[in-house]
């Protein structure tokens, strides 16, 4: 079945916004894990903005002996920065540092809103082969972060990484529109393509209750999603405990 990780970029984000530690992003991931989670994403950015570097250092001490996984997402382009008072060590460094479960890399620009585009393998794939090679060594499952297209899948295959992670924001546009069936085609084909390379597919982005069950129904092998923002807002209403379990419900449903 479909896992869920509950990404707490936004809730740094409101911590961030006032300084001090609330809401303490320890406390709201324990309580995502013990409601059913399989685990935390983060995504830190040199602006610091969101997740702070010493925010993954805090997660990956205490998520392996909850039997939990921490999915750090972001660029491993992105070095050391300073932003204010805040020091960026670069992506690559943190995940050196914490060795995730799961690295995610995308391909955000600086101060980019969120992302919002998958890897461009036929320009980036000498780049990035060295440092899939390296994130492996370290003991990280490599996930890509593309965009549904089955040459780029295959693409990734061919660099070394053991995931991807297909970008559902078109298809979420789509849906509330009322014509998703373009972009699920598209999704589908992708993941078919995964499969036959030996790769496992991820899904993340726009997810919410209402479309993440349709997705999941058309979409095969979906390993894991992350959700963060439709999640946390849900969570304002119901709490973070009934807000996992009740995603966890649509995925049982699925």
């Amino acid at each position: 079945m479909t896992r869920l990780s509950v990404n707490l970029n936004k809730a740094a984000l409101m911590r961030n916004a006032r300084g001090g530690t609330r809401p303490d992003l320890g406390r709201l991931g324990r309580a995502a894990v013990e409601a059913g989670a399989v685990g935390l994403t983060l995504h830190p950015r040199p602006d610091g903005r969101h997740a702070l570097a010493s925010d993954v250092e805090a997660l990956a001490a205490w998520l392996p002996a909850a039997g939990a996984e921490l999915n750090v997402e972001g660029n491993p382009f992105e070095g050391p920065a300073t932003h204010g008072g805040y020091a960026f060590p670069g992506f690559m460094e943190v995940l050196r540092r914490t060795r995730p479960t799961q690295a995610t890399l995308v391909p955000d620009a600086p101060g980019q809103l969120t992302s919002d585009h998958g890897w461009d393998l036929d320009r980036d794939r000498d780049r990035l082969a060295p440092l899939v090679a390296e994130l492996r060594d370290l003991g990280c499952r490599v996930s890509l972060f593309l965009d549904p297209d089955p040459a780029a899948v295959r693409a990734a295959a061919a660099l070394g990484a053991d995931r991807v992670e297909l970008y559902t924001g078109p298809y979420s546009w789509a849906w509330a529109r009322g014509d998703a069936a373009a972009e699920l085609d598209r999704h589908r084909a992708a993941a078919h393509a995964a499969a036959d390379a030996g790769l496992t597919v991820n899904a993340g982005h726009d997810l919410d209750l209402d479309n993440l069950g349709p997705y999941l129904r058309a979409v095969p092998g979906v390993a894991e999603v992350s959700i963060g923002q439709a999640l946390l807002a849900d969570a304002l209403v119901m709490g973070l405990g009934p807000a996992v379990r009740a995603y966890l419900d649509v995925i049982a449903g699925a």
